[in-house]
């Protein structure tokens, strides 16, 4: 019999989080406004003491510009029950293939795990099990993230299951060595006003949406992120993985900036009611 419970879960982390909980409000500091005095989001980029552009701040997942929601289906037709709906299950955060005409270039293996993944109703995915989400998992995820750009490293905080990664941008080079981790090992660079950075040494067969698309220890991540003006964030994933996919694709995720709030304390564990149900 299909296993719900833990969907329901996943569905509540699409929502966001302002929604059960407040942060004390704190201004944040240097916001352009507009001639009637409110927050000007399409202001000018902010620049850290180097010339680039500050990414610091903290960002809430946008819908891709231009994508409409989809409509809720008529009662009695297909999917009108289903309990997942429509708009969720071809979000990025669950399905990054949606978006693709003829879906992910999967290898023939990862086709077929994927397909045993999202027919068991993901209940492997690490996040149902508390465990990290994956780093395009986070990418779209509804909870926010603080970005943290200092002399030498970025450091990203992600409000769900208290991911932290550090982008190292001190010039070294990615390692050949290290233990795989769950959100790998990230150095980037600027290059003008976007800053690329490759991430590897991922966990094997890792999650990269809540279908279950996996990445192997192999796989190599690249992202570009650049903040067009003041209140927008856009990055560009590619996923280069020759051992899962037939050829590397990417996806361009897009973030607003949240202003005078901060993260919340996220706690799986102590909320979690769903582990009877995944045994």
């Amino acid at each position: 019999m299909p296993r719900r419970p833990h969907l329901l879960c996943l569905l509540l982390a699409l929502t966001p989080a302002t929604l059960f909980a407040q942060w004390p409000d704190y201004p944040t500091p240097g916001v352009p406004k507009s001639a009637d005095g409110k927050p000007n989001l399409s202001g000018p980029t902010p620049r850290a003491a180097d010339g680039h552009p500050d990414l610091s701040g903290v960002w809430q997942y946008q819908r891709p510009p231009g994508t409409p929601a989809p409509a809720k289906p008529e009662p009695g037709t297909a999917g009108a029950n289903d309990i997942i709906p429509l708009s969720v299950r071809t979000s990025q955060f669950w399905n990054l293939g949606a978006s693709f005409k003829d879906g992910l270039p999967f290898q023939p293996w990862a086709a077929e795990l994927h397909r045993q993944r999202a027919a068991s109703n993901s209940i492997d995915n690490p996040d149902a099990h508390c465990l990290p989400l994956g780093v395009m998992q986070l990418h779209t995820h509804g909870q926010p993230r603080k970005m943290v750009q200092a002399p030498g490293v970025i450091v990203i905080i992600y409000e769900a299951n208290a991911g932290l990664r550090q982008i190292f941008t001190d010039g070294r080079p990615l390692p050949t060595d290290a233990e795989p981790w769950w959100f790998g090992y990230s150095t980037g660079k600027w290059e003008g006003d976007t800053l690329v950075v490759e991430s590897v040494k991922f966990r094997d067969l890792g999650w990269l949406d809540v279908e279950g698309s996996p990445l192997t220890e192999s796989g190599k991540i690249i992202e570009r992120f650049r903040r067009p003006d003041f209140g927008h964030l856009e990055i560009e994933v590619t996923i280069d993985d020759p051992k899962a996919y037939t050829k590397p694709w990417t996806v361009t995720v897009y973030q607003r900036l949240m202003l005078d709030t901060d993260l919340i304390e996220f706690i799986c564990q102590e909320n979690s009611k769903d582990d009877p149900h995944l045994r």
